[in-house]
């Protein structure tokens, strides 16, 4: 699997529908207006997520490797 950025993985559930609800440091956290789930992506410069963080947002969202 290719391991993307935090700022990459807030680009894409961007592109997806899911809106910034606020920034608590270096976490970003997004929410859906239909939903009361809320999303965690830790943006640490360009460093990159960890594998299971980063598999556990992609099968939550519902990306999958050619979404990358």
């Amino acid at each position: 699997m290719k391991v993307i950025s935090g700022k990459r993985m807030c680009a894409i559930l961007e592109r997806k529908g899911w809106l910034l609800a606020r920034i608590a440091g270096s976490h970003h956290i997004y929410m859906r207006q239909d939903s009361t789930v809320r999303l965690t992506v830790p943006v640490h410069g360009n460093h990159d997520l960890k594998r299971g963080l980063q598999r556990a947002l992609m099968k939550f969202v519902g990306i999958s490797e050619k979404d990358l």
